[in-house]
């Protein structure tokens, strides 16, 4: 009853056709991943009310009809809000203005407060400038802001990050992360960029030349082989762990999964708090014995569960970490030295490097 339920037919330009009969969830971050020309923008643009579908589609949230056979809402009764890639501001008014012109126009009482908003995006020296004296990053997040405050049923971002330098890009992925974290607030996340997607969503849906190939939760889905993400060049696996204590001395925090201990290179946070890690496929090496000396510090005892050709050259494996998986991309040449088969008990050498962890809440 909470979800999104679509069943769409939407001519795009020459020949493309966005076909889905499907349900995404109605909570959480939903991200929508593939790459460019792959309907994404325009699945936005349809559940946004901006497009009209092929008569006789359905675009039905939280048991509330926005498209039907005999029904269309116009966008501004859809309660939709939208960030762009770029940030589409009103260049003849302030940050305030541009943020106080959401809060009119929202229903009395309800959303968020701008002072909760001002704070969770570090707005607050910006509230004088005009869009046109901020850089990218700062322009994206007032409309980030914009959009909460107009107190959306739903917040729709299409590649929010793309035009961003990577230190504007993981300032505004950690807005979105508290967020996430904050609000009830149910998003659909466009992106093409599979780091990005990884540090916010919880669900992920694959989408190519107008068709969903796969779907399923984030951690599920870049944990198998049969994904289309684990043959990728950057095919990664996530974790989930809890943070514990943190070496001053060599500036490691210990990061706990699965009853075993990752060090990871990061700054201090907060022990007790749930993080993800995604762990390159490319970065993960197998051996049968422990090594004795060795410089990588993260070795976990794994046991093989699925191996897969990957090309001529390569063979993917998939090893178990308790109840969760770790991916590698090894050579063939050395998964027949190994003589691997599955059900294998084996050791994973995972680079410290390689260990991204999510960004930190600013606010801590």
């Amino acid at each position: 009853m909470n979800d999104l339920t679509l069943q769409l037919d939407c001519r795009g330009q020459d020949s493309f056709r966005l076909q889905l009969d499907c349900q995404l969830p109605g909570s959480g971050v939903t991200a929508i991943y593939g790459s460019s020309g792959g309907g994404k923008s325009t699945l936005l643009d349809c559940i946004a009310g901006l497009r009209r579908p092929e008569p006789g589609g359905l675009i039905r949230f939280q048991g509330e009809d926005w498209l039907s056979p005999d029904l269309f809402v116009p966008p501004w009764l859809r309660r939709v809000a939208y960030v762009f890639q770029d940030s589409r501001l009103f260049p003849h008014l302030d940050v305030k203005q541009n943020l106080e012109y959401a809060s009119r126009r929202c229903p009395a009482n309800s959303g968020t407060s701008m002072q909760q908003v001002v704070r969770w995006l570090a707005l607050g020296e910006l509230l004088n400038h005009n869009p046109a004296e901020l850089s990218a990053g700062q322009r994206q997040r007032v409309a980030i802001g914009r959009a909460l405050l107009s107190a959306p049923k739903l917040l729709l971002l299409d590649e929010p990050l793309a035009n961003l330098d990577h230190a504007a890009s993981q300032q505004c992925l950690a807005c979105l992360q508290h967020l996430a974290r904050e609000l009830a607030l149910p998003m659909l996340y466009v992106s093409h960029d599979i780091e990005e997607v990884s540090q916010l969503a919880d669900h992920l849906v694959l989408l190519e030349q107008g068709r969903i190939v796969d779907q399923g939760s984030l951690l599920d889905l870049c944990g198998r082989l049969d994904s289309r993400l684990s043959h990728e060049e950057q095919a990664a696996a996530i974790l989930l762990g809890t943070i514990g204590t943190h070496d001053p001395d060599f500036a490691l925090t210990e990061l706990e999964v699965e009853g075993e201990t990752l060090l990871l290179g990061s700054r201090q946070q907060p022990a007790g708090q749930q993080r993800r890690l995604r762990v390159p496929a490319r970065d993960v090496s197998v051996c049968r014995q422990r090594p004795l000396d060795s410089s990588i510090l993260n070795i976990l005892p794994v046991t093989l569960t699925q191996l897969e050709e990957d090309g001529d050259a390569r063979v993917l494996l998939r090893l178990a970490l308790g109840s969760q998986y770790l991916l590698a991309r090894i050579t063939r040449k050395s998964a027949n030295r190994l003589q691997l088969k599955v059900g294998d008990p084996l050791f994973a050498q995972i680079k410290s490097a390689a260990l991204l962890m999510e960004s930190a809440d600013h606010n801590e």
